[in-house]
């Protein structure tokens, strides 16, 4: 008779099934400082900039327009003067970057 792999390998137990799963926990931990962590605390970041926009701050937007903040809406639409009389409304999640703040009335 010959003895079939089940019977013939040893038994791991509990202790054979924790070190099956320590590589995938530490790919995890890994993967989470690399790539999940940064990318949350830029999203942090990015909320609070555009939580701090106030009228007369100059911004980038994500289609590549700059222009001025003249009004701040409540409803996460702001309207920024990009030349002459020319106002557009925008989305505040697309200012991609606020290229000069405007100082705090005192």
């Amino acid at each position: 008779m010959f003895a079939t792999p089940a019977y013939a390998q040893a038994a791991g137990g509990a202790a054979g099934a924790l070190t099956s799963f320590v590589p995938l926990i530490l790919i995890f931990g890994i993967m989470y400082f690399l790539l999940i962590r940064p990318q949350q605390k830029k999203l942090k970041e990015h909320k609070a900039m555009v939580e701090a926009l106030r009228r007369g701050d100059q911004v980038l937007t994500q289609g590549g327009i700059i222009g001025k903040v003249s009004k701040v809406g409540d409803d996460g639409i702001i309207e920024v003067d990009i030349a002459e009389g020319v106002k557009v409304r925008i989305m505040r999640s697309t200012i991609v970057q606020v290229m000069s703040k405007t100082e705090p009335a005192v």
